[in-house]
């Protein structure tokens, strides 16, 4: 198993820009010092929920500060972009950080990042597919055209520079429908599993795609990435204790509402393609302490983070992307006391497996 973290970069009251920036970065710099494999930042626009617009900007910069660390995006909102300009940038960053490059992509889903844009969120579905084929397409070869629905690149065309890693670097599709997780196996593009899906879901979602990539014939061994909000102390009690802390200290109707939401504003109902997420952002995030205890967070002491870990290995996931508290106001030295106890408590559990 390996270990990557998270950063939502979110902006909480009172916090500046650069405050934002300048935490999470100092939290990469430790998880290198720590031996997590990687990192991975999200991508969010116009709200404070998360405040990298640009990922290839932020991962060229940690690139330089940061020497072994797999640096990720979880994820690239492939149809916010123009797919040849994400297919540059991230080559880019590819050779400046010597070919640790991990592209975690997907669809989006929330309406006021679509509205900004003036993109119909009913054809994020055909926009990412589309836009997947352009940037897989300029990174395997020499010269490449595409005229497609959405994108086109005009004359045919060499990207430069191209990327280290061969044939490219390493993708990872954001995915838990059934549908989705099954339509990308059969592709075998390894998943990124949802940290707001429960045990119970992640774990089918792996099990569906190891055997539907290898009834495709795509050989073993991809790596499957599961996202995980994450937290360990030193006791159960102190665990569900800080649990309710955290909880008690954020309002994540800030997070969890109808501008997040995946929702057609023509029809004010789930945008085409959404309906599985039909009722998960309309509810104000309310769900119960004991609910995300036993179904959605690895969380508590060692022996039971380890236990849950486990689960998540055993059901075929091989890199565990911890969210140590993306929306929780914590202090930054209370956050490194965090990584540091689940490396040295956690970790070592899954070295002698690797």
């Amino acid at each position: 198993m390996k270990f990557s973290t998270f950063h939502l970069f979110h902006r909480f009251d009172g916090q500046s820009f650069k405050d934002v920036y300048d935490y999470h970065l100092e939290l990469i710099e430790l998880a290198e010092e720590l031996g997590f494999d990687g990192v991975r930042l999200a991508e969010h626009h116009f709200r404070d929920y998360g405040v990298v617009p640009n990922l290839f900007t932020m991962l060229a910069h940690a690139a330089a500060r940061t020497s072994r660390l797999r640096l990720g995006t979880g994820i690239v909102v492939l149809p916010l972009h123009d797919p040849i300009h994400v297919a540059e940038e991230a080559a880019q960053v590819d050779v400046l950080s010597g070919g640790r490059l991990d592209l975690g992509i997907g669809r989006g889903y929330q309406s006021v990042e679509f509205e900004g844009f003036g993109i119909d969120l009913a054809e994020a579905r055909d926009r990412f597919n589309e836009a997947l084929e352009v940037i897989v397409g300029l990174w395997t070869r020499e010269a490449y055209q595409h005229e497609g629905k959405f994108y086109r690149t005009g004359a045919e065309v060499s990207l430069v520079p191209r990327p280290l890693q061969t044939p490219h670097p390493p993708l990872h599709v954001a995915a838990v429908s059934p549908e989705t997780v099954t339509m990308y196996a059969e592709r075998g593009l390894p998943i990124l599993a949802d940290p707001a899906a429960t045990f119970r879901k992640v774990c089918a979602a792996a099990g569906t795609w190891r055997e539907t990539a290898a009834r495709a014939g795509h050989p073993d061994g991809a790596e499957l990435v599961v996202a995980r909000s994450v937290y360990v102390a030193p006791t159960l009690e102190q665990a569900r204790a800080d649990q309710e802390r955290f909880e008690a200290s954020f309002d994540r109707s800030r997070i969890f509402n109808e501008r997040s939401a995946p929702i057609d504003p023509k029809t004010g109902r789930a945008a085409q393609g959404f309906e599985y997420y039909q009722d998960r952002y309309l509810k104000g995030g309310s769900v119960s302490a004991g609910f995300r205890w036993e179904q959605l967070e690895v969380i508590g002491d060692p022996a039971r983070v380890i236990e849950q870990i486990a689960l998540l290995r055993d059901a075929g996931f091989t890199n565990l992307l911890c969210d140590f508290g993306s929306t929780r106001p914590m202090p930054l030295e209370e956050m490194k006391r965090v990584m540091r106890f689940f490396a040295a408590e956690v970790m070592p559990a899954f070295r002698r497996f690797s």
